[in-house]
């Protein structure tokens, strides 16, 4: 028995059509793997710390701001690369320069010494930067 191949429109239908439901998942695959691309990308300036908890804590602008980060061994990371203190003071204060609204966030992780806290605290403030915050996170909910 033979098989009888062929199109399903008819014959005299000379016209090109374009399937568009194939498209359209097309569309949706991208823009679901760019929205996961780019939520990704979100965590790519941070370092990894053990944040401590604060039942007061208010969410911040990200404009103007500086990540700092110190994990518990005491090494200080700007904006996820690891910096000295000397090289830290001078971008602080070439940021304070170019931009008077630069404000600084503090990310340390909740085993860091009181002492390293503070001596990074000193070098924002050195560098003329006044409005300094402590990131935390949120209590976990019961």
């Amino acid at each position: 028995m033979p098989v009888k191949l062929g199109s399903k429109l008819p014959p005299d239908s000379s016209e090109a059509r374009i399937e568009i439901i194939p498209l359209i998942d097309i569309m949706f695959f991208l823009l679901a793997a760019f929205m996961l691309v780019s939520l990704s990308m979100v965590h790519l300036k941070t370092v990894k710390v053990n944040l401590p908890t604060s039942t007061t804590a208010t969410a911040d602008n990200q404009k103007h701001l500086v990540a700092l980060t110190v994990n518990k061994t005491g090494l200080v990371f700007l904006d996820g690369r690891p910096v000295g203190e000397n090289e830290l003071s001078q971008a602080l204060v070439a940021r304070q320069k170019t931009d008077a609204e630069t404000r600084v966030s503090i990310s340390g992780d909740q085993d860091t010494r009181n002492g390293d806290m503070m001596r990074i605290l000193d070098l924002v403030r050195a560098a003329g930067i006044q409005k300094v915050a402590f990131e935390t996170r949120a209590p976990a909910q019961p």
